[in-house]
């Protein structure tokens, strides 16, 4: 952990942002969570204001640290491949739950495509939109 921490500052550093209060906060409240909604995250940042919140989600978006998970016109904020496992998800449009996943076949597969392609990716994102096991069951219940 104290590792990832010393990366995100070396990051702010390295393009010329201080490490303050409000931004140690943000990235502390993605550190090891799943993909989070703005409203989710002003929430969990107590020691920020709204503003704060929104302007460092922007300042860490163009630094690379976060990235944006969109459904539909809904999006989450998380960490990017630097400060957690490459990974995918599952996202329920039932209950918004985002499940994360990280399959090899899928990783081989992309590479394969890619390849075949004559195309070099730098990145990529893979959400899988439906409904989840709980829901179908609630859903099955009524």
């Amino acid at each position: 952990m104290a590792l990832v921490k010393e990366t995100f500052y070396q990051i702010l550093k390295e393009a010329g942002y201080s490490r303050t209060a409000a931004r140690t906060a943000v990235f502390e409240a993605l550190l090891g969570q799943e993909p989070m909604s703005m409203h989710s995250l002003v929430e969990s940042v107590r020691t920020a204001d709204r503003a704060s919140v929104y302007r460092a989600v922007e300042l860490f978006e163009e630094l690379g640290i976060v990235q944006r998970l969109y459904t539909g016109w809904k999006y989450r904020i998380e960490l990017t491949d630097r400060f957690a496992a490459h990974h995918h998800h599952l996202t329920c449009l039932e209950c918004g739950r985002t499940t994360p996943i990280n399959e090899q076949q899928l990783e081989s597969f992309i590479v394969s495509l890619a390849r075949q392609n004559g195309f070099e990716p730098s990145a990529h994102q893979i959400e899988i939109q439906g409904c989840c096991a709980a829901c179908q069951q609630r859903a099955g219940q009524s």
